[in-house]
């Protein structure tokens, strides 16, 4: 009975040290706590949006930068194209500079949900050819002679861009009744490439890219019909804008075309072509943008 009441208070005796050594120690205790558990859920991780601000997205086959204009951090990405045909369709690099003047003025013309790109001139080598620049140009610093012109339509590889994407690619394509060149394979130009990538990566609700010269908007189709979404972009920005809206361009046959492989891909997309090739009617085109912006704010 005595060495169990012995043992019994030793073993009291050890406890109590060893309380109040824990309880007054200065030794840190790495122990989890509210700072060091992660607790964001799946549904509170957001999606990462585009960054505001122009950015080079790539280079033309003479080198010069391809630049992307961003607006807005909504989710719904729109990309407007403008200058595809450089210099040949100079008022499709001057609309789109009217947009960027637009937004820069009016930010509250984005709705939160919707976020913008605006490239102007995707061929900056055909541009420079007929207005001697690659950036902001007025129309009287285009090329009065109507060859320069013609050769602006192409990039410094002889290559028409609208001619070199991957829908029905042939390394022969026609503009009207010329013979044109698409390019070695669909992809095979730097700036097309750079479309490509960008496209990719900001993965937009909708494409809107102008040209020249035949007045309406149209739908783009690889095959598979027209996209649902893509009849009902046309259908707002022409009810909009005043243009006529049309499902098909069948005027001659197009190869390699920007807006249908935007369909072979499955993103809607429309092509602008404004009346002419010498003014941009932008308070057309403003109408058909802003009925766009808000076709995608609901």
């Amino acid at each position: 009975m005595k060495k169990t009441t012995i043992v019994t208070i030793f073993v009291l005796i050890i406890g109590i040290g060893a309380y109040f050594f824990l309880k007054f120690s200065n030794v840190p205790v790495d122990l989890p706590n509210e700072e060091q558990v992660a607790t964001t859920t799946p549904e509170e991780i957001e999606e990462p949006t585009v960054q505001e601000g122009p950015i080079v997205i790539g280079t033309s086959a003479g080198n010069r930068d391809i630049i992307a204009y961003q607006y807005g951090t909504g989710d719904k990405h729109i990309v407007f194209v403008g200058g595809v045909h450089g210099g040949y369709s100079w008022n499709t690099a001057l609309v789109a500079y009217e947009l960027i003047d637009y937004l820069e003025s009016n930010p509250s013309a984005i709705p939160e949900e919707v976020s913008v790109s605006v490239i102007p001139v995707l061929n900056p080598d055909g541009l420079e050819k007929v207005v001697g620049t690659t950036d902001r140009f007025s129309a009287s610093d285009v090329s009065k002679d109507q060859a320069v012109r013609v050769a602006g339509r192409f990039n410094d590889n002889t290559v028409d861009l609208n001619r070199n994407f991957d829908c029905d690619w042939q390394a022969t394509g026609v503009w009207q009744d010329k013979t044109v060149s698409g390019g070695t394979k669909a992809f095979s130009e730097p700036e097309t490439t750079a479309f490509k990538t960008y496209i990719e990566n900001v993965k937009p609700e909708a494409v809107v890219v102008w040209y020249s010269s035949a007045g309406g908007v149209y739908a783009s189709n690889c095959h598979d019909g027209v996209l649902p979404e893509t009849r009902d972009i046309m259908n707002v920005f022409a009810k909009a804008s005043g243009y006529t809206a049309y499902e098909n361009f069948d005027y001659y046959t197009i190869t390699g075309d920007l807006v249908n492989w935007l369909a072979k891909i499955g993103v809607p997309g429309i092509s602008v072509l404004l009346t002419n090739h010498e003014t941009t009617e932008w308070d057309k085109n403003k109408k058909g943008i802003d009925a766009l912006l808000s076709h995608f704010s609901k």
